[in-house]
């Protein structure tokens, strides 16, 4: 009899055992689960505060003594600097103009075609070129046009720098799509033909502070460029660059024009960036050879590209000036 209590009480003390070391187990096993998930989330938390929504967001990190911190330091100087870069015997290839000029806070501030997060975007099907375009041939397309120059070499140390600094300030974007505050501000296109007398009333009034009452601009005292860039001239951009259009250089103007002017608070209306614009383009400027040659596709070209040829009969005046109703 004792001996059948005995062997009783051992199975149900092994039936306890085993119950808690299931029940420790599952505890065991939850307890890890929801460590992982709040470290997953933290992570998660940790990763999105560090990725940019907005250009807005972006902030200035210091160069490392890398080779890749030296490279993207030495870009950023030829995109602040591009005035002391690119001759040949003694003269400049191209305008005295920096790309920094139109890429404003060395391409960092929002709707003013920043190059933050480009590295991401690129290759890209451009119209002009009626191609995918990589960023090294986009980069080339501003040296040609904007900077009135020739293309430089793809491989070189210089092209090299400019790609460097752009992937150092996109590091934070989001890859295979765009951010907010890439490109320019959208505005509401007036129904109408650019009033030049008005761009010229917008133009004393808000520019020549800066660009002079001859748009020529101020130079550097002592230097190679310009503290503020000509508009138009000889050493300002050609007819071939994207601020050669209206509603581009409109566009640019809205988000980022007179200094102080942001996206979020400007200092001029739709109509007025679109008639200063105008204005501003209506003087005489570099050419660019063989634009024939822009927009193999014709279908791809811009209602505002103030150059032949077109599958319309609108007029190139309307092109050039508006109004855009076609």
């Amino acid at each position: 009899m004792e001996y059948k209590k005995l062997t009783y009480y051992c199975k149900i003390l092994g039936l306890l055992i085993v119950t808690l070391l299931i029940i420790s187990t599952t505890l065991s096993v939850a307890l890890v689960h929801k460590d992982n998930t709040t470290s997953n989330q933290n992570n998660n938390e940790n990763f999105n505060s560090t990725i940019l929504t907005h250009i807005d967001q972006y902030t200035e990190e210091p160069y490392d003594d890398s080779a890749e911190g030296i490279l993207a330091a030495y870009g950023e100087d030829i995109i602040k600097n591009t005035y002391n870069y690119f001759y040949r015997d003694g003269q400049k290839i191209g305008n005295h103009l920096a790309c920094s000029n139109c890429h404003l806070q060395s391409g960092t501030k929002a709707f003013a075609a920043p190059y933050i997060g480009l590295t991401s975007v690129f290759p890209i099907y451009i119209g002009r070129e009626d191609k995918i375009e990589s960023l090294e041939e986009r980069i080339n397309g501003c040296f040609e046009r904007s900077m009135n120059g020739e293309a430089i070499p793809e491989n070189g140390k210089e092209m090299r720098a400019i790609i460097t600094y752009i992937k150092k300030i996109s590091k934070n974007t989001l890859g295979g799509e765009r951010t907010e505050g890439q490109g320019f501000v959208k505005i509401d296109i007036p129904e109408r033909k650019a009033d030049l007398n008005n761009g010229l009333i917008v133009f004393e009034k808000q520019c020549v502070n800066c660009h002079g009452k001859d748009g020529q601009g101020e130079k550097i005292a002592g230097g190679k460029g310009y503290t503020y860039p000509p508009l138009w001239g000889p050493d300002s951009y050609n007819d071939g660059a994207g601020m050669g259009r209206v509603l581009t250089a409109a566009r640019f103007i809205k988000g980022n024009m007179p200094l102080g002017a942001t996206h979020d608070s400007p200092i001029l209306t739709d109509e007025e960036a679109f008639d200063v614009a105008a204005y501003i383009n209506s003087f005489d400027r570099p050419q660019k050879a063989n634009k024939d040659m822009d927009y193999p596709n014709l279908s791809k070209k811009p209602k505002d590209c103030s150059y032949p040829p077109y599958t319309d009969t609108i007029s190139q005046e309307q092109h050039k000036y508006g109004p855009f109703n076609f």
